[in-house]
């Protein structure tokens, strides 16, 4: 699925330097390279500031209580997403709507987003929050303007997309706030746990500083119930160093899913545009909206007998995953939220369908043509 070694490889001098740099002054929390990573983040994004912390998780959750979300507050967004996306709604104290997918593309649909808003009118409606599925960016025209009709805030889950743009601007700069991940496995990834609020309101970033850092502005003060978040100049120093690597990474992973898109294509695997999968057409590639620049954080499709394929691909040697296969509307712990089966119908086909290929930007021409021929083989093609 992932090979970070090659990665590694071509930037381990400067990581190298980067490290010496933070054992040389020993300033682990907070300090200049922490500050470096988020002047240099804020800028990369074409927004005013970026606030470190220590997940994408911790991100999420900032990010909604800095924007307001409070008890007795409701969040719109997808059950097709981690489980960080609805649980940050939770651990604010308010309560998860969630509306189906768009079949195409996976991400949050806009029509039965407004079903949903419909429905409940009754709801406190304080945000809408759109995922950036897989590095493309949801349908940030529509979804804004529901946002403004229900006098609610957007705030981006952008944890998969560091560089994905919608239109002219990139994803972090969409909405009141967002929140990123740099876990390993993403695509703008630190060497532990990490991630970052960004947002162009300077008092929503004060706040964030605040509530990562025990609700304290002043050392031993607290304004407010914060938390322990902060981004350590380790893992800040380290995102610095890949920072200058990301626009020709994601435009590389582009690169990779074009050849992807070829011999899928040209393997007979496909059917145009279809989004439904059968014997006679295996496999259905997502579609990529006009308005989006896709950085791919991961390549994913749409399988017939998907758990079979992926047990043969295994069997083959050939890493696969599975993003993601229960929708949070089913997950055991949100049963309180009373969704059922067959509520989400969209949502809960693509859990038992999609299926994660190899993907990064050194992932070779040969690598990817053993990928699609083993599928092929799979499926008698």
């Amino acid at each position: 699925m992932l090979d970070l070694t090659r990665q590694y490889e071509t930037i381990k001098d400067d990581v190298h330097a980067a490290i010496e740099r933070v054992l040389t002054t020993q300033h682990f929390i907070g300090g200049p390279e922490l500050e470096g990573f988020e002047s240099e983040s804020a800028s990369y994004l074409g927004v005013k500031e970026s606030v470190g912390c220590a997940s994408g998780t911790d991100a999420c959750w900032l990010a909604l209580a800095a924007a307001g979300v409070g008890r007795e507050a409701c969040v719109i967004t997808t059950p097709f997403s981690f489980f960080a996306t609805v649980s940050s709604i939770v651990r604010c104290g308010a309560t998860p709507i969630l509306a189906d997918i768009d079949p195409a593309t996976l991400n949050l649909d806009p029509g039965a987003t407004e079903r949903a808003l419909h429905r409940g009118r009754s709801f406190k409606l304080r945000v809408v929050m759109p995922v950036h599925l897989y590095g493309q960016c949801a349908n940030m025209d529509r979804l804004a303007r529901l946002a403004e009709q229900y006098d609610a805030s957007l705030v981006e889950d952008a944890a998969q997309a560091f560089g994905a743009k919608w239109r002219d601007k990139k994803a972090g700069a969409l909405g009141k706030a967002a929140a990123f991940s740099f876990y390993p496995t993403k695509n703008l990834s630190a060497y532990g746990d990490g991630g970052c609020v960004t947002t162009n309101d300077e008092e929503l970033a004060a706040h964030v500083r605040r509530l990562r850092n025990h609700g304290s502005r002043h050392r031993y003060y607290h304004e407010e119930i914060g938390w322990n978040s902060r981004l350590d100049a380790m893992q800040a120093a380290v995102l610095r160093v890949k920072l200058k690597h990301i626009d020709d990474w994601n435009q590389v992973r582009r690169m990779r899913a074009r050849r992807y898109q070829g011999l899928f294509i040209n393997s007979g695997l496909v059917q145009g545009g279809e989004q439904l999968v059968s014997a006679q057409a295996p496999i259905a590639l997502l579609a990529t909206m006009p308005e989006a620049y896709h950085i791919y954080h991961q390549y994913v499709v749409r399988a017939f007998r998907r758990d079979e394929l992926r047990t043969f691909l295994t069997q083959q040697g050939i890493g696969t995953e599975i993003y993601y296969p229960v929708p949070l509307h089913l997950q055991e712990c949100f049963t309180y939220l009373a969704y059922r089966a067959g509520d989400l119908p969209e949502s809960e086909r693509a859990s038992t369908e999609v299926l994660a290929l190899p993907m990064f930007p050194e992932l070779r021409e040969d690598e990817q043509q053993r990928v699609v021929a083993a599928i092929a083989e799979f499926y008698g093609r």
